[in-house]
């Protein structure tokens, strides 16, 4: 496992694979909107106006809720320094919306820190991406003896990890593969080891479990 200091990606590079993931997961909804607004304008299609009003809905609801949950996973774009487990919930739940992969959300109330908030949502969220063939992404959260576990157990027919996550869960830069399968699980990474914890991962039949331990 490569996780010295010298190994680490420098901010620039990291910012830019960031951007492109964002862009990506962005994109979607923002062409679904652009296309349905085409619809509208096209007097052809008035017979698909109904249809297409429900494309721009739905679609800037998912845009919404993937900026909403970018801002905490990703960014700074806020003010707060703690969040509420009942702040995390429903950017967690929003980003399974529409997902084969149910979340069961077993948290207790409790704060969690800026980058530990930043760590769960990642976390919560490479969880279900462990699920392609659907099944239940069990997170949980518990602080004890000054640390704070966090754990996501994904199990479902076919659970797994692309080799890109698994790279970038042990802290390791991309080699070959797609960078967008990867930059998420190494922003997790980073973002545990830069604040004093640890992350790990175990993967076995029909199940994924990801922890990350951080100081209190």
């Amino acid at each position: 496992m490569t996780t010295d200091s010298d190994a680490m990606m420098d901010g620039a590079d990291l910012a830019t694979f960031l951007t492109g993931k964002l862009c990506h997961d962005f994109i979607s909804p923002a062409g679904a909107i652009a296309s349905g607004l085409d619809l509208i304008k096209d007097p052809s299609a008035q017979d698909m106006r109904e249809e297409a009003m429900g494309l721009i809905e739905a679609s800037s609801e998912k845009l919404i809720a993937l900026i909403n949950f970018a801002r905490v996973a990703y960014g700074a774009a806020t003010t707060a320094e703690r969040f509420r487990s009942d702040d995390l919930k429903p950017l967690a739940e929003s980003v399974f919306k529409g997902a084969r992969a149910s979340l069961d959300w077993r948290v207790d109330p409790q704060e969690f820190s800026k980058p530990q908030a930043r760590a769960f949502l990642n976390l919560v969220q490479l969880t279900g991406a462990a699920l392609p063939g659907g099944g239940v992404a069990a997170v949980t959260a518990r602080a004890d003896n000054g640390w704070l576990t966090l754990r996501g157990e994904a199990d479902g027919p076919r659970a797994r990890l692309k080799p890109e996550a698994a790279t970038g869960l042990a802290g390791e830069r991309l080699t070959e593969g797609l960078a967008g399968q990867w930059i998420q699980s190494y922003w997790l990474w980073r973002t545990v080891n830069d604040h004093g914890g640890a992350l790990a991962f175990t993967v076995g039949e029909d199940r994924v479990t990801l922890t990350a331990r951080m100081p209190v």
